[in-house]
């Protein structure tokens, strides 16, 4: 299933790693609800065994225009990309002890839920429209036409603590194959 026009990376700027997620490593994750695609609610301070979060800007619309000067935001590009990565690597993560994946925005559900359909996503993606989540855990956020967005980031944590992060993210479409990397690493008790 291919839903992605091939990307030149090499054309797009490179995100630096500009400290914003050096603070992570050990922290617990926020007691607090995002809304998901599934039409539930999760609390990410109770997700039990290993969960990959992966934190991108926005998905594109077929139907809509990116904002002027996307592709000149340093790391804002290849959120669908990233997306169908995790995707095709969805059966491959959970045989490598992946309890729980899922997507997370600043765009609201009703939003995201086009993009879950469109590209066929196995997994549920999370509604952070009120930033409680970056906040709760300061997570580096840029601002694109008044919109507050996430700066691209995967969060690995096991029973509700964070064990590793990978920031910045770039090309955004390998990052399902370095999470793989990791965990083939790594004990999966």
């Amino acid at each position: 299933m291919n839903n992605l026009q091939q990307v030149d990376w090499s054309r797009l700027p490179q995100p630096e790693d500009d400290g914003g997620a050096r603070h992570l490593a050990g922290m617990r994750l926020p007691t607090l609800e995002l809304a998901s695609t599934d039409g539930g609610r999760v609390d990410p301070s109770r997700l039990r065994g290993r969960t990959v979060l992966y934190l991108f800007p926005m998905t594109g619309r077929p139907d809509a225009a990116l904002p002027p000067g996307w592709d000149e935001i340093p790391g804002a590009r290849g959120c669908t990309p990233q997306s169908c990565a995790f995707r095709d690597h969805f059966a491959e993560l959970k045989s490598l002890g992946v309890a729980q994946l899922f997507g997370v925005s600043t765009q609201d559900t009703a939003y995201q839920c086009e993009a879950v359909a469109r590209l066929h996503l196995p997994f549920p993606l999370l509604s952070d429209n009120r930033l409680s989540f970056a906040t709760a855990l300061g997570l580096p956020v840029f601002e694109v036409q008044g919109l507050a967005l996430l700066k691209r980031l995967t969060l690995i944590a096991r029973d509700g603590v964070i064990e590793h992060m990978f920031y910045p993210v770039f090309p955004p479409d390998r990052n399902a194959d370095d999470v793989v990397a990791w965990l083939r690493q790594q004990p999966a008790t």
